[in-house]
């Protein structure tokens, strides 16, 4: 017996998936009304199940790229002035 919840994921588009990742980025639906916390919770659980089934590993929610060390993409560390008045410039 399959599962209702996975049938439906299966089942989702790319366009419904679109809709509820700008959803849980913007806090609205298309319509333009706010998005419940439940609301929330149920998107967010639907994107990384079907990004799960149909993205590449790299363009799933929540993916990071264990290859690079962190300090492989910044630039050296720089010290900050701060400015008291206008004689500091």
């Amino acid at each position: 017996m399959s599962n209702p919840y996975t049938e439906a994921i299966k089942g989702m588009g790319r366009e419904v998936y679109d809709s509820m990742l700008n959803a849980l980025q913007t806090g609205r639906w298309p319509d333009g009304r706010l998005i419940t916390s439940k609301q929330r919770e149920h998107c967010m659980q639907a994107v990384i199940s079907w990004g799960e089934l149909n993205l590449p590993r790299d363009k799933r929610i929540g993916y990071i790229d264990k290859a690079h060390k962190a300090s492989d993409s910044h630039d050296d560390a720089q010290p900050i002035k701060w400015r008291q008045n206008e004689e500091d410039l």
